[in-house]
């Protein structure tokens, strides 16, 4: 399965409308496409809350590598991946960060595989209510009075 990086705005706001997944260091973020095409896509963000820009690069560094290494194997095909760093990543070690992601990525193929998550919110929630006898609104009738 090949991989390709994610560069568009919308792509990112896209793929925050999908599932959450939180782990220590990361978020994952996914969500499928829908289309027949079955590259995967992955994305990297780490805001400055993080750190300065040595310690964002770093962050999204290892990232890259996570995805080279995790993806094309456990990942999910047809799919776009975000992961969104946290302040503590660059402290956990990599070989653990790395098993992280791997839970992650079982985890949302698991989630994905159940048939009822999307989508995620449906219409039977909307339901109609009928107002309680002290809200019942007052017709032209009851105004005049008899």
């Amino acid at each position: 399965m090949s991989l390709r990086t994610l560069s568009k705005r919308s792509e990112f706001l896209a793929a925050n409308r999908g599932l959450r997944f939180p782990m220590p260091g990361f978020v994952l973020l996914v969500r499928p496409r829908g289309d027949s095409d079955e590259t995967l896509g992955v994305g990297y963000t780490v805001s400055k809350k993080v750190g300065n820009a040595v310690t964002r690069n770093r962050m999204k560094r290892r990232f890259r590598e996570l995805a080279r290494a995790a993806m094309p194997s456990a990942g999910i095909s047809g799919a776009d991946l975000v992961l969104i760093g946290r302040p503590a990543g660059n402290d956990i070690a990599f070989a653990e960060l790395g098993e992280h992601v791997d839970s992650a990525l079982k985890r949302a193929a698991e989630k994905l595989a159940k048939p009822s998550w999307w989508p995620r919110r449906s219409d039977s929630r909307v339901k109609l209510r009928s107002f309680p006898p002290f809200l019942t609104f007052a017709t032209p009738d009851l105004i005049r009075g008899p």
